[in-house]
């Protein structure tokens, strides 16, 4: 299976993002947009795993411990690629997001993973292979309160990227 840790967002939080995410539509040339489901928060990438792995990784996020936290959306940007840019809405540094983004890669690398060594740049991909004129910007930040985490499994199911909750926890209050 294809793995990932991520938050997901509520409702409201989810419909700003689409309307960025349509505006950077709108703005742009082409590019492939991500689902309105699909929009979360990765705080860690694992790539192909298989039972043992999977287990793990549970094992690893039921272990790590956080109250709930706020985050704050507050810009959009990009990664410059040959054959089209990957956009994404930024988050305000938040000193319990990177706590606990480091606890769970702290975790998983004591558990044998090998993660991506580069630091961590909390974002929510909006698009990719996007070909637009149009340069980064912020806006009025938004965000809600993170309650929790989930383990992600990424599939192609008749032709659709689907991500479905596989895993959860909780933070404590």
């Amino acid at each position: 299976m294809r793995l990932f840790i991520a938050v997901n967002f509520n409702d409201a939080t989810r419909s700003r993002l689409l309307a960025l995410r349509d505006e950077l539509r709108s703005r742009s040339e082409r590019g492939n947009f991500s689902l309105p489901e699909n929009l979360h928060l990765t705080l860690a990438f694992l790539g192909e795993c298989d039972a043992k792995q999977t287990a793990a990784v549970k094992s690893v996020m039921d272990a790590a411990v956080f109250e709930p936290f706020d985050v704050l959306i507050e810009r959009a940007g990009r990664f410059k690629r040959d054959g089209g840019d990957v956009w994404w809405a930024g988050l305000r540094g938040s000193k319990p997001l990177s706590e606990l983004q480091r606890e769970l890669t702290n975790g998983l690398i004591a558990a044998g993973f090998a993660l991506d060594k580069r630091e961590y740049n909390p974002h929510i991909t909006l698009g990719r292979k996007v070909m637009t004129e149009t340069v980064p910007w912020q806006f009025e930040p938004f965000g809600e309160t993170v309650t929790s985490i989930e383990l992600m499994k990424s599939e192609r199911i008749n032709g659709k990227l689907t991500y479905t909750a596989i895993h959860g926890r909780n933070g404590v209050k």
